[in-house]
């Protein structure tokens, strides 16, 4: 791929800067202040992602919905190199980085990047290439992770989850009276593996807190804590991550659909999160939701009337 002596300038800054989780939370507060909320776009560099599986499967594609995406207002771009679809077999690091490294190089250059990843070994690789975020969907089950980020002085985001995806046997599919308080839980669990992260040398307001709408969950599970999603961000003093986008508990609201004719559920949700104090919405249509989003604050704010 070519980069011109520009591009070159900005990817080299941006890997060379120690301060990745500094950087992340300029952008979140930029963004903040803009909008109310850091709008989070998903390129997934997989064949089998649940909704939209093989339309990012190759460099030139993959680098023209990320330049599509930060046009409609992502702040963020998550890349991720292996499908989280329950019962799918996981991907090795070696596969995750072959997938996803270059891309993350050339993303990093015009955007902040997380990685989506589980892995050590991944997460790592990212990170050198100039990545400012690791986004781990598993709660730590690999503590390399947490050690990799505080060497890096990258920020973590920490999504909760019991069991790997690949032991789920469906979307959805989970024990209805697997939680006392789902919300209570979560945040309980959290905060076990935020401290370990913490012990590995990841400072605390490096972390983001994810609810894992999804993971180790049912579909009511997953819409009581959308919910309670100011009960959450009231809990916590990091910044809480909301990723609902296309998910199978929208079907909840939305019945018989698939993943990608839920995009007005989607929207709906982002809106609750937004207003609902969260810090980050993670979503496939950037452009749709940051339209919404948009117009629930302009018609939420007061502007001086016009002479």
């Amino acid at each position: 791929m070519m980069y011109s002596p520009r591009e070159y300038k900005l990817k080299s800054d941006l890997i060379s800067n120690p301060m990745k989780a500094t950087e992340f939370a300029d952008v979140l507060r930029a963004a903040r202040a803009r909008r109310g909320i850091l709008v989070m776009g998903i390129c997934n560099v997989t064949p089998d992602s649940f909704s939209d599986g093989g339309q990012a499967f190759n460099e030139a594609a993959a680098c023209t919905r990320i330049e599509q995406m930060i046009a409609e207002g992502a702040g963020i771009i998550d890349i991720g190199a292996e499908s989280t679809q329950p019962g799918l077999r996981p991907v090795a690091p070696a596969i995750q980085i072959d997938r996803a490294l270059e891309i993350v190089r050339w993303a990093s250059a015009r955007v902040c990047v997380s990685i989506d990843t589980t892995s050590a070994e991944v997460a790592s690789a990212c990170l050198d290439a100039g990545a400012h975020v690791v986004n781990d969907v598993s709660l730590l089950a690999d503590e390399g992770v947490a050690s990799v980020c505080a060497k890096a002085n990258a920020a973590l985001v920490l999504s909760h989850a019991r069991v790997p995806q690949s032991k789920m046997a469906d979307f959805g599919a989970y024990d209805e009276n697997a939680y006392d308080d789902v919300v209570v839980n979560v945040l309980a669990e959290w905060e076990r593996a935020a401290e370990r992260a913490q012990r590995a040398g990841v400072a605390r307001s490096a972390l983001v807190m994810d609810p894992g709408l999804g993971f180790s969950k049912s579909n009511v599970h997953s819409l009581e804590l959308l919910r309670r999603t100011s009960e959450i961000v009231s809990a916590l003093d990091v910044p809480v991550l909301i990723g609902a986008s296309r998910k199978s508990l929208l079907t909840l609201a939305a019945p018989d659909t698939l993943p990608v004719d839920r995009l007005g559920a989607s929207i709906a949700v982002a809106i609750h999160a937004a207003r609902s104090g969260a810090s980050i919405v993670r979503v496939h249509d950037v452009g749709a939701t940051v339209q919404a989003i948009d117009t629930m604050r302009a018609l939420h704010t007061r502007h001086p009337a016009r002479a």
